[in-house]
C-alpha cells in the first residue's frame, strides 16, 4: 500500500510523492520466519587468529506482546543449526520488533535501533542509533568502533531494485547504508593501526531483511607487546535462503 506524503518547501508550494509502507518491507505476524545463511567472524587466541564460523539461523516471530513502553510489539526467537541446516535447531536468544507509524524499532541485548523510517525514498536519512548509550559494545570489546554510534546516519541508498548474492536473487529491495569507514584495510602496513566499521542492511518487499553486513573491529600492532599484533571486535554477514 502506498502512502501519500507531503513536504512543504515554501509557504505556498508543495511537492507531493508517494511512499510505500514500512509493513511492506518488514511484514510482521506470529508464525512468520526467515532463514539465513550466517558467516560469523571471530578473533580467537587473544585476537591473533581470525576464524569464520558458518551457520544457518532462523528468525521466528513467536508472539505478539506489549513492550516495556506499553506499545504493541513482537518477540522474535533466533534458532541456530549448522551451515547445511541438518543439525537440530537450537534456540539462541530473542529480540523484539516494534512497528510504529513512521519507524520500525528493534531491541536486542537492551540496545534499541531504528531499522527503517518513513518516507522510504532514495537519500532519506535518520539517526538509526539515536537511542544507543555511549560505547554500547564496551562491556564486550575493547575497541573504539562504537564511539559516537548514536550519530550514525542511516540512509536509503538508491531506489527499489533487484539484488543477488551467492546464487540467491531478491526483487524489490531497498538498501540501507549505516556505516562505511575503514583505515588501513586491507592491512597493508602491519605496523600501523587499522579499523573497519561497515554496516548495511537490505529489505525485500513482502519478505523483510534479506541481507545484513555488520563489521566492527580494530587491529592493534602492539609493538613490543607480548604476543604481537591482535584484533578485537566481530563481523557478521547473513543472507536470506528461505521464508514463509
Amino acid at each position: 500500500m502506498a502512502i501519500l506524503v507531503s513536504f512543504i518547501f515554501s509557504c505556498d508550494e508543495k511537492e507531493e510523492f508517494t511512499s510505500e509502507s514500512l509493513s511492506e518491507y518488514i511484514p510482521l505476524g506470529v508464525g512468520k520466519y526467515i532463514t539465513y545463511r550466517l558467516d560469523s567472524t571471530v578473533f580467537t587466541s587473544f585476537g591473533r587468529v581470525t576464524e569464520i564460523h558458518r551457520y544457518q539461523v532462523r528468525h521466528l516471530i513467536e508472539a505478539a506482546i506489549t513492550d516495556n513502553l506499553g506499545r504493541p510489539s513482537y518477540r522474535v526467537v533466533r534458532y541456530l543449526s549448522d551451515s547445511t541446516g541438518s543439525t537440530p535447531w537450537l534456540a539462541s536468544g530473542t529480540y523484539f520488533i516494534t512497528p510504529l507509524t513512521d519507524q520500525v524499532e528493534v531491541i536486542e541485548d537492551n540496545l534499541r535501533f531504528i531499522k527503517m523510517h518513513m518516507p522510504i525514498r532514495d537519500g532519506f536519512n535518520w539517526k538509526g542509533n539515536r537511542y544507543l548509550p555511549l560505547d554500547p559494545y564496551g562491556p564486550l570489546y575493547n575497541f573504539s568502533n562504537d564511539d559516537n554510534m548514536e550519530d550514525w546516519d542511516f540512509s536509503y541508498d538508491g531506489s527499489s531494485s533487484s539484488f543477488s548474492y551467492r546464487g540467491y536473487n531478491y526483487a524489490d529491495v531497498y538498501s540501507i547504508e549505516e556505516a562505511d569507514e575503514s583505515y588501513n584495510v586491507p592491512i597493508t602496513d602491519p605496523t600501523a593501526y587499522a579499523a573497519q566499521s561497515r554496516a548495511v542492511e537490505k529489505y525485500a518487499k513482502g519478505i523483510g531483511l534479506v541481507y545484513r553486513e555488520y563489521e566492527l573491529w580494530e587491529y592493534q600492532p602492539n609493538p613490543g607487546g607480548a604476543g604481537g599484533p591482535y584484533k578485537t571486535g566481530f563481523g557478521i554477514r547473513m543472507w536470506m535462503i528461505a521464508h514463509n
